[in-house]
This record gives structure tokens, sequence and C-alpha cells, in this order.
């Protein structure tokens, strides 16, 4: 009767163990800090040894950290569109065929498209408050200038504040242009052909070869000039027209100012936790550091090892310090979990106008931010929830930005959409080791809409496998990127196409330095024939998507401008000071 009375009680405690573990990783809250061209070799945690990031750092040592995770694009708004929705931007239209693949204006009318399912939307359906704080770069309007048909809160978002487009140097007086050089590479040749052509037309008619009617030319030289004047206009006022602060559907400071920015996304973000410590949350804590124009508040300019971008680094390393203070005073810190990246690796490419490096720091990793080379697309990934994730663990196996999709969609008890692809998967046994294995087997790199390699991480094999149909053309040639045009291109004559393809062994050469080849790889052709076989399956399951990222979608469009005075008075308002 003892035994059985004994066995009565281990059932009834296992059961309690379990129900309140299965209590435990329900519903925790959620925050999600996203850094923008942050290299994952500026943090301690992976490495540096010269950059204090104390805090960041703090992450990895209480939960765990992934050293081969990586972005689905090594550009802004790609990366984020797969990020929110747990799919390839391929599928949801956010990969370019042209030369640019991310929103330039905040009057363009492409975007992240609203038949696509954010963590945000079935977070919110699952009773969650959910805020977007920070960069957005996903859209905006589609037809008017105040539809949002692209806005944070027609994806799920109850709260937004923060910038809809990104952080440029143009938006910060003195940092120079990212447009400039390409607008002046650009112009030169259609102000040629059609200078040439009226001085042509003007000849023909004096000559009396061919009657042109002055009316014609008229309008002719009516539309250029019209042309060259909207064009120097949109630049000259470009600071205005897309550099904004909003909170919600307004906006609030027009043109934006980069004092004490930092502080006030944290302000804003420490607020949103505490008007909600009594019901889960979702934070997205999308940083501007370290994208260009660089910026540092007083109290951290001049203080960092590495200039501008040190400083720039370690302000925002002290905003996560403060989100994880509120928590621990909110008595938070074991109901949620957090996790830090950065949507892809760092801009190595970046120079300012004296000179200073305003890039970060990539490690051993070849490449850098719109390359598919690993320090493209390796990005930090921390994860830590007290008493869930393990602490202080590393795990070396692929995954990706898009897992957080499913990962915090079954932790809200939320239903992942049956009627489409995800290519995320949920990271929750790994954190837990529970498994040891990565259910990504593959993970197809795009360079814009292009399929530009793929990682193969065989079941019974240490090795990852890694196959570049093409690869970018390094400019100088004996550079690690593309210095003459600031960033690397995805076709023509920026690239090199590799028959057979190059292929390397990441778990061997990391660093991608020693292509492979049949004469040291008995396995090479084998190895291409499954990983193409990989790219016809992945192929298959596309689906035609309008493409958001087409010029006409890319264009600024006057009709969808956002402005909180008017044109005439240069867009200028400053609700914040």
């Amino acid at each position: 009767r003892k035994k059985m009375e004994l066995l009565l009680l281990l059932i009834i405690c296992q059961f309690a163990i379990n129900n309140i573990k299965t209590h435990s990783v329900s519903k925790p809250n959620i925050i999600l800090l996203m850094a923008d061209d942050l290299g994952i070799g500026d943090l301690g945690c992976y490495g540096n040894r010269t950059l204090r990031t104390p805090n960041i750092d703090r992450l990895a040592e209480e939960g765990v950290t992934l050293t081969q995770h990586i972005a689905a694009s090594p550009l802004c708004t790609p990366s984020r569109a797969a990020f929110l929705t747990g799919r390839y931007p391929i599928r949801s239209g956010m990969a370019a065929f042209s030369r640019v693949g991310v929103f330039l204006f905040s009057a363009s009318s492409g975007g992240l498209s609203s038949e696509e399912i954010t963590f945000s939307k079935l977070l919110k359906q699952k009773g969650y408050a959910t805020a977007l704080i920070g960069k957005w770069h996903l859209g905006m309007n589609c037809e008017s200038s105040n539809d949002f048909c692209h806005h944070p809160l027609s994806h799920g978002f109850d709260y937004f504040y923060g910038l809809p487009v990104t952080n440029f140097r143009d938006c910060k007086p003195g940092q120079g242009s990212v447009f400039l050089k390409g607008v002046q590479k650009s112009l030169v040749i259609p102000i040629q052909i059609a200078g040439i052509a009226l001085v042509s037309l003007a000849i023909v008619q004096y000559l009396g070869l061919l009657k042109v009617p002055f009316q014609t030319l008229g309008y002719f030289l009516l539309i250029i000039t019209i042309s060259l004047v909207v064009l120097i206009f949109f630049f000259y006022h470009f600071r205005h027209l897309n550099c904004f602060l909003m909170r919600d559907h307004q906006i609030i400071q027009q043109p934006l100012s980069y004092e004490n920015l930092t502080q006030r996304l944290t302000e804003e973000a420490m607020q949103f936790i505490g008007r909600n410590t009594d019901t889960p949350f979702l934070l997205v804590l999308s940083y501007l550091h370290v994208h260009t124009a660089l910026y540092a508040s007083e109290n951290f300019k001049g203080k960092s090892k590495h200039g501008l971008y040190g400083d720039a680094v370690e302000e925002m390393d002290w905003s996560v310090g403060q989100i994880l203070y509120v928590l621990e005073k909110r008595n938070l810190t074991d109901k949620t979990l957090v996790y830090f990246t950065s949507d892809q690796g760092a801009h190595v490419e970046e120079i300012s106008n004296a000179g200073e490096v305003h890039g970060g720091y990539n490690g051993i990793y070849k490449g850098g931010k719109s390359t598919n080379w690993e320090g493209g697309i390796r990005v930090p990934g921390l994860l830590r929830w007290p008493g869930v994730v393990q602490a202080g663990a590393y795990i070396d196996e692929p995954t990706s930005n898009m897992d957080i999709f499913p990962t915090i969609v079954k932790l809200a008890d939320a239903q992942l959409p049956s009627d489409r692809v995800i290519d995320g998967h949920d990271l929750l046994p790994l954190l837990q080791g529970k498994v040891t294995r990565s259910e990504h087997e593959f993970l197809f790199h795009y360079c814009n809409a292009y399929l530009n390699a793929v990682r193969w991480h065989p079941g019974n094999s240490e090795s990852v496998w890694k196959v570049f149909f093409f690869t970018p053309n390094f400019s100088p040639e004996d550079s690690n990127g593309c210095y003459d045009s600031h960033v690397c291109f995805c076709h023509g004559g920026f690239i090199t196409r590799h028959d057979p393809p190059l292929l390397f062994d990441l778990s061997r050469d990391p660093e991608e330095k020693v292509p492979l080849t049949p004469e040291t790889e008995s396995r090479f052709y084998e190895i291409l024939r499954v990983v193409q076989q990989a790219v016809d399956n992945h192929t298959k399951s596309l689906q035609a998507v309008p493409n958001q990222l087409s010029w006409d979608n890319l264009l600024w469009k006057p009709w969808l401008q956002l402005c909180c005075s008017s044109l005439f008075q240069s867009c200028y308002c400053d609700y914040e000071s």
C-alpha cells in the first residue's frame, strides 16, 4: 500500500512539474532587439576585445549564443520582411530584380503586402500588446498619402514610434550623400542624349532638312526643364521629405533631429513595457545604430576606441542595459524572452568624407552587407529567457532570423498559417537542449531576387557545404568589398558566374578562403547534385507575387509624400522638442 501511495505521489508531482513547465513556456513577454548593419565581430561575446558591450554580452552569459545565425538577406528591406514573416523575401515580393534592393523614399508605393502574415498580427490576435519602436523600412502608402497600407499599424502593431524609412547619410547635415554619386552617374548620359537630340533638331531645322514645329521643340525643352527642376527640388529637400519621426500615423518631427535620439527611442520602449506589466507584450526595438549617418549623444561621443562607430555601438549597448533594467525593476525578467540580432552584416565600404571608417567589423568572415559571403549574412543571435533557455550555451548549428516567427508564434499559443510556406523553424527545442541538430538542412541565400548561394548541412555530417553560383566583383579587386560603388550588386558586369559553382566547407573553412575542387573533395559533384536537387524543389515552391521593389514601386511619387506642414513650408514641424 505504501508503494502504491508513493507511486501515486510521484505521478502527481511529475504532473505538477510538467504543468508548471508548460505554463512557464506559454505566452511570455517577447522583446526583439535588432541592430542595423552591426558586424558580428563588434560584440564582446563574439570575440571583440576593444568595444565595450557588457549588456549585450550579458544576454550571452545568461542565454544562448548562436554562432551560425544567418540573415535571410544581406540588405535591410528584404531581411526585415523575412524576419517579420518567417519567409524568404522572394515569396513576399520583397526581393528586387533591379539594381536597387531597398526602399529609398518615404513616398514610394511598394511595401510589405497586406496579404503577408506577420508575427505581430498573430500575437495581437492572441491578446498581446504590440509595439514597433525605431526603424521600419517596409513601405508606407499605396495610392494616397494617408492610406497607410504598408504602415506598421497595418501589420499588427498597436503602437509605432520611429522612422518609416531608414537612417541615411543624407539625413544628417555634413555627413555626405549616398545618392549624389549615383545620381550624377545616372543623369550624365540622359542629359547628354537630350542635349544632343535638342541641338540636332535645331540644326536640322536650320538647314531645312526637316521641318520641326517650334512648338514641338518648346514642349521638349519644357519637359526637360520641369524634370530637372523636380529632381533638383527633391534632392535639395531630401532630408525633409524622407528623414522624419512618426508616432503612429502622425509625423512629430520633420526633419529628424539626432539629439538624444537613442535616449528617446529607449524611453519609448521602457514606457511601453511599463504600460503592459499585466498583459503579455511584444516589443520590437529596431535600432538606427549603426547604420550611417552615425551619431552618438554627448555621454558617449569620443568615449570608445573606435571613433564615432564605436561610440554608437556602446550607446546602443547602454540602451540594451536600460531595457534589461526595466524588466528587473518590474519583475518581468523570468517572464520575458529577449532576442538580439542585426538585420545583416557590417557595411565594410562605409568611409566618411574625412576618411574615418564608419563601417563595422565582421570578424574572420569575408565580405559584408549586400553580399552573401559570411560577413554579409552571419549575424549575432542571442536569446535569453531565464529558467527556460540554457544559460551560457553556444550553438553552432545553422539558424535563421526567419526562425523567430515560428518560435514566438508557438510560444503565444497561436497557429502557424497553413495556406503558405513558412521557411523558419521553431528554435525552442534547440535552445533548451532537447535536440542538437538544426531543422535547416538547406538555407537559400538570395542576392536581391537572384539565387546566389545555397548552404547544406547534411544530417549525417558535421560539414556545412556552401555553394556559390555567382560572386560579386570586389572593387578594388584585392579589397574586401565594392568600394567603388559603395555596395555590391547582383547581376550583369557586377558579378562573376561560376560553372561549376564554387564549393566551400564552412566547418573547415569559415573564412571562405579556398574553394574546393574535384581534386581536393572526392564528393564534389555529388554535393553539387544534391544542392541542385534542393534548388529545384525550392524553386517549385515559389509562387508569382507582385514585385514590391519594381522601379514603379521604388520611385518617388509626390502624391504619396507625407508632410506635416506643406511642401512650400519645406515640410517642417517639431512636436518632440
